[in-house]
């Protein structure tokens, strides 16, 4: 008798009759190789055979760690997307892992499509695949060092013979830098780095703190000491126990530098080889992309990144974290990479601050900034309680000197308004500049105080307020530059006050510049009384806009600024503006572009859809664009009008998607 049961138990298998509620087809073949990585960033096989019926539905899950339940995966992929020979019943391809600090398993469905009505969306309103049916379940892919040092970034100290290093591993390992001006002889050591993590119960809210959680391993903060000036220096993370990085390097820091190299950008996200809760920013890989190419150009000089706000756009999904420092860190680990909140790293309906007007919502998924406090560290010491028990929100508002240039950092995410604590900050910083040693100031956070977008009218609350508090402060102070994001879109304004264009150049040029890699925007479109309009018009201060994505690089010397907008369709120039220093232009030393090249000349050319656009050009209007006619050709001051025209030009056929 015994044996008949289990000879019915074994026939049920193969007849594939249900158990648990999942199918297991064994005709199936379902294979992922190799089952071992090396590295981070290794990739895997994953091919199938013998799927009788192909459907559209049919679907991969990624589960990550591999006990998790069917309805918990970290991702999925559609085998019609997957494989151009999916509608035979087999197919292939391959997949690249992140080290996430525990095993891989994947899991082949059915994805039926009945029970339309308990249909399960993601976080964008999307259906996701069905579970109902599961037909085969791989193998375990391992990592053969869940404490190999991931994360690796850079930040600037306050100290300017210091560089600090972060990086990340599964365990509290003691762990150190080794590093050297020989790449093939790393002699120095520092201390012992620091270590912290945080845990499901610091999120405050959903996503973050739910079935979403994994655990992001422990992160190593140690700072390099007594580096000579502007000298590239190798380093390697890690230690004999859980092992070492691949070697990177940077240039150190220069005091009182005569220069200012830098790329900039906000928004950037990062790009998935799957699908995920979240919407994702594919975009990024292309402006990673021109990036890696301007860094491998630029040689020995010391540079810096700034990525002011919206970082990851993880919203409660950790390893979205992991996949975005895994894609940024050939950028990061060799240049200091300098962070501002937004608020996709930070609001909830319980935050501090949280005024009547406010339109802060559920951006940040439930992190409340910690995930951004502890994996980023900025120079000084700005923080405020989150009131929930969880660690505290740093990285707020700092400033450094690089170069000719002071940065200020802030924070659009908390109080800003007169009297608190940032504004003083604010107001103390601008007032102490030394404008002998940097005349340039940059000021730098995630919201706009400028935007002609269409959705201007969403972010108008904030908007108003923050130029209303700050805009006094920055005339006053003769910021040269005030750069933002969170409108995922490139815009020059003028220099402005009060919505006015400054013909005197006393006031900032604003610059939005949230255009590095999130698309979930739409664009802008005709208003009702001008149906015919391809887009929103154009107000009077807003001087050039576009759709494409890409980043901004910076240059500065103590005669002139320039900044230039590099679209990433094709790595371009695509927008240019030179800011005179207020020295330089009073007395009559300030000179063009055509005559001083700039440290990017070489890196890429101008494209077709534009020149070069002096900020002195763009403010005097007509009359400057004719008079400078006279002096360098028609051909430029044409361009120039175009410029200045109450309509956006076209950049590249796909940019208005």
């Amino acid at each position: 008798m015994e044996c008949l049961i289990i000879v019915i138990f074994v026939a049920f298998l193969l007849v594939g009759i249900p158990l648990k509620g999942s199918i297991i087809v064994t005709a199936l073949q379902f294979e992922v190789l190799p089952a071992k990585l090396n590295s981070s960033g290794d990739s895997v096989t994953i091919s199938w055979d013998g799927i009788e019926s192909p459907s559209h539905y049919n679907w991969i899950g990624v589960y990550n760690p591999p006990e998790s339940s069917d309805e918990y995966f970290i991702g999925y992929i559609m085998l019609n997307e997957s494989s151009a020979e999916w509608a035979s019943g087999k197919g292939s391809f391959t997949l690249q892992l992140v080290n996430i600090r525990a095993p891989y398993e994947f899991r082949l469905f059915e994805g039926t499509t009945t029970h339309a009505s308990n249909k399960i969306k993601d976080f964008e309103g999307n259906v996701l695949p069905s579970i109902e049916k599961r037909w085969a379940v791989s193998t375990k892919v391992e990592f053969a060092n869940y404490n190999e040092p991931m994360h690796v970034h850079l930040a600037l100290t306050s100290n300017a013979d210091e560089m600090r290093v972060m990086f990340v591993t599964k365990d509290e390992i003691p762990s150190f830098v080794k590093y050297g001006q020989d790449k093939t002889q790393l002699h120095l050591t520092t201390d012992q780095a620091t270590s912290l993590t945080y845990y499901v119960t610091d999120m405050c809210d959903h996503p973050a703190n739910s079935y979403y959680w994994r655990d992001p391993g422990f992160i190593h903060n140690a700072v390099l000491k007594g580096l000579d000036s502007g000298k590239r220096y190798f380093y390697q993370v890690g230690s004999d126990e859980g092992g070492w990085s691949p070697t990177f390097s940077f240039v150190s820091h220069v005091p009182h530098n005569e220069e200012t190299v830098g790329f900039l950008y906000g928004d950037l996200g990062t790009s998935f080889p799957y699908h995920t809760y979240q919407y994702v920013q594919p975009e990024s890989t292309n402006t990673l992309k021109w990036l890696k190419r301007d860094f491998d150009a630029i040689g020995d000089v010391p540079i810096f990144v700034s990525h002011i706000g919206d970082i990851s756009y993880a919203r409660g999904l950790p390893w979205l974290w992991d996949e975005f420092f895994h894609n940024v860190q050939p950028i990061a680990a060799n240049a200091p990479y300098h962070v501002c909140i937004g608020n996709h790293e930070y609001n909830w309906p319980q935050q501090p601050f949280q005024p009547e007007w406010s339109p802060y919502h559920h951006d940040g998924g439930g992190e409340c900034g910690v995930p951004y406090s502890l994996q980023f560290q900025m120079p000084g010491n700005s923080s405020l309680p989150t009131g929930t028990g969880a660690p505290d929100t740093r990285n707020l508002y700092y400033s450094m000197d690089i170069g000719v240039v002071h940065f200020l950092y802030y924070s659009t995410e908390i109080n800003f308004l007169p009297g608190s604590d940032q504004y003083i900050f604010i107001a103390n910083d601008l007032q102490s500049v030394d404008r002998k040693r940097t005349p340039f100031i940059v000021f730098l956070g995630h919201r706009p105080i400028y935007s002609s977008d269409h959705l201007a009218g969403v972010t108008a609350p904030v908007t108003q307020q923050l130029r209303a508090a700050l805009e006094p402060l920055l005339v006053e102070n003769k910021v040269s530059l005030a750069l933002s994001g969170h409108i995922h879109k490139y815009e020059r304004i003028c220099s402005v006050q009060n919505y006015t264009c400054d013909e005197t150049r006393k006031s900032p040029t604003h610059v939005v510049i949230g255009m590095a890699g999130a698309i979930h925007q739409p664009v802008d479109e005709p208003v009702p009384n001008h149906p015919t309009y391809p887009w929103f018009p154009e107000p009077d201060w807003s001087l050039f806009r576009t759709f494409q994505w890409g980043y901004v690089r910076l240059h500065a010397t103590r005669q002139k600024l320039t900044l230039q907008y590099v679209g990433n369709h094709d790595g371009l120039v695509h927008d240019v503006i030179e800011i005179p220093s207020p020295d330089s232009f009073q007395d009559g030393t300030f000179v063009e572009s055509e005559q001083q090249v700039s440290i990017f000349e070489d890196m890429s050319k101008s494209s077709g859809g534009g020149t070069k656009l002096s900020w002195w050009v763009s403010t005097l209007g007509l009359f400057a664009v004719f008079l400078v006619g006279l002096g360098i050709g028609a051909t430029v001051s044409g361009l120039a009008w175009r410029r200045l025209r109450a309509q956006w030009q076209q950049i590249s056929p796909d940019e208005t998607l």
